[in-house]
């Protein structure tokens, strides 16, 4: 059934979904980026990295890496 929503202010949502009146389909989306040496991410038991020298590159000359538009 339609409904009608006022002004809203979100100031923020962190992890979340917000939802006002009917949804048939909702489809959250993100995007992130994570810069990280050799090794640095690495889980598990009894782990056993050796790498040296490690050098991570961070400059990133692209515009935009992962597009988030639109609700497709």
């Amino acid at each position: 059934m339609p409904s009608i929503v006022g002004p809203i202010k979100i100031n923020s949502v962190g992890g979340g979904v917000v939802n006002f009146g009917d949804a048939f389909y909702l489809s959250p989306k993100s995007s992130s980026k994570t810069n990280a040496g050799s090794g640095a991410l690495n889980t598990g038991d009894f782990i056993n990295t050796n790498t040296g020298y490690s050098a991570t590159r961070t400059l990133d000359p692209d515009v935009s890496d992962q597009n988030v538009t639109a609700n497709a």
